[in-house]
């Protein structure tokens, strides 16, 4: 059978059940590649921010592995790229004769863009020279102007930061940096309709992150009163790490109810944006002749808190809404039984070696993932996944978290504070924190074990024992026991 054409668009910021069709955003295309193809229903990625988790998707291994830990783009960053040796897919792709081509964000790393990667690149964002966040001369001009004392829309006072603005309306165009990608894909596609070799294409769109601004035509879809709160939303986060409460008492919870609201009605409308521009993506494809033999991969970085426990955004707080992501996939010459849902535990770190396989490759090398080809097949995994691990030291201030989840237990090791334990049979909306429960003692012993066995196999070295650091309340040794 003959190598497969590869095109993957991946949003930034997309929570996982607004792409699924019972989801109240409107996403026609995204519904038709699930009927047609697989919906990997439980993904997730390894860490709450852009950067590390885009290097787990290229290259399969988790931080501790390929050495990005948060923003690449800025002064705080703890790495500004992969560590030396670590290899991507496209690089084994490129190798092996695809015609590699690169649309949209990158993220990766600031010492090297997509081409240093196999790539051949049409538009490409937060790469080499990227800059991200402010700088103390913003600061100093932030000074001379009116210190803002009321709130507007959607907005949120920070002093000294500069006031924050969650969602709003935008001029009819869209966004200009996903039409742009979009568009160059577009032009890609077109030109390799009548090629004689495989090709990968990856459109890299900056929505839906926040502030969530969408052309009004598509928040016009969307009736407030439709909208409800989460059922999280009234967890006071009192048994939850300070930092948690500090973020919703400072930030967020100046926000009223409606305008928590609005959040999530403006957040569902840029998706329904988003799945716009994918059509214009899959409708290239059909006009041209290349749907056949194209793997199609829609996915996201990390999610969105979303409204869930008072949040938006992403960041320390380990809830599912900033880790669980979309992933559907479409493959009509390979695919089994189009139209079905996977429930078992995918991680981003899947789909490296999955599109080497896919490819008809070897890898000769570990990766954190496995090919998820057997469950396009049809076939069930010799190894299912039964936990998910996140390996998170901060986003733009320095902490060190690490989680396990299996189907019965969340566990959160915080080593900046009090840990956390759901029992997702009774509570899988995280609102009630059992880890200091003595009644789940044995549970968090257990789920100890898990997290270390993970983090001896990854080579975590957040296992330092000087006193004061030493906070788990069963250490690495818990890995051998």
């Amino acid at each position: 059978m003959a190598r497969p054409n590869i095109l993957i668009f991946m949003t930034d910021h997309q929570r996982a059940d607004s792409a699924l069709p019972e989801h109240p955003a409107i996403t026609p295309n995204l519904d038709r590649l699930g009927r047609e193809g697989v919906v990997f229903e439980n993904t997730f990625c390894p860490s709450p921010h852009c950067c590390p988790s885009r290097a787990t998707f290229f290259t399969g291994l988790y931080p501790s592995g390929h050495g990005v830990w948060n923003n690449v783009c800025n002064r705080q960053a703890l790495s500004s790229g992969l560590k030396e040796g670590v290899r991507t897919w496209s690089e084994d792709l490129a190798g092996a004769g695809y015609g590699m081509h690169f649309s949209g964000k990158w993220h990766v790393s600031v010492d090297e863009s997509p081409a240093d990667r196999g790539w051949r690149e049409h538009f490409v964002s937060g790469a080499a020279g990227t800059h991200h966040g402010a700088r103390w001369d913003h600061y100093g001009r932030l000074a001379g102007e009116p210190e803002a004392t009321e709130r507007g829309e959607g907005e949120i006072l920070r002093p000294g930061y500069g006031t924050y603005r969650l969602y709003g309306t935008g001029g009819e165009e869209g966004n200009g940096h996903d039409e742009t990608a979009v568009a160059k894909g577009l032009e890609v596609l077109e030109s390799l309709a009548e090629g004689d070799r495989p090709w990968c294409l990856y459109v890299g769109a900056v929505g839906p992150h926040d502030p969530y601004v969408v052309p009004q035509r598509y928040l016009d879809l969307y009736d407030l009163d439709d909208v409800p709160l989460p059922p999280s939303y009234v967890d006071t986060l009192a048994d939850k790490p300070a930092v948690y409460q500090r973020m919703r008492e400072m930030r967020f919870g100046q926000l009223s109810e409606r305008e928590v609201r609005e959040g999530i009605r403006h957040f569902w409308a840029y998706c329904t944006y988003l799945d716009d521009l994918f059509g214009r993506l899959l409708d290239a494809l059909e006009r041209t002749g290349q749907a056949e033999n194209t793997l199609v991969l829609y996915c996201s970085d990390h999610g969105d808190y979303c409204g869930e426990h008072g949040l938006f955004a992403k960041g320390i707080p380990c809830f599912q809404g900033a880790y669980h992501v979309p992933a559907v996939v479409r493959w009509p010459s390979t695919l089994r039984d189009p139209g079905r849902r996977v429930s078992a535990y995918v991680s981003l770190a899947d789909f490296a070696p999955t599109l080497i396989e896919a490819a008809g490759l070897a890898a000769h090398r570990r990766f954190t993932g496995a090919s998820l080809l057997p469950f396009l097949r049809g076939e069930t995994p010799a190894e299912p996944r039964d936990e998910i691990h996140t390996q998170c030291n901060g986003v733009e201030l320095y902490y060190t978290q690490r989680s396990v989840m299996t189907r019965e237990y969340k566990y959160v090791f915080n080593g900046f504070d009090w840990d956390e334990l759901y029992d997702l049979r009774v509570d899988p909306h995280e609102m009630r924190n059992v880890a200091r429960d003595p009644a789940y003692e044995g549970v968090v012993r257990e789920m100890c074990g898990r997290m270390w066995r993970f983090a001896f196999r990854e080579d975590d070295t957040a296992i330092n024992p000087y006193i004061t650091v030493s906070l788990a309340p069963y250490g690495p040794a818990q890995a051998f026991r």
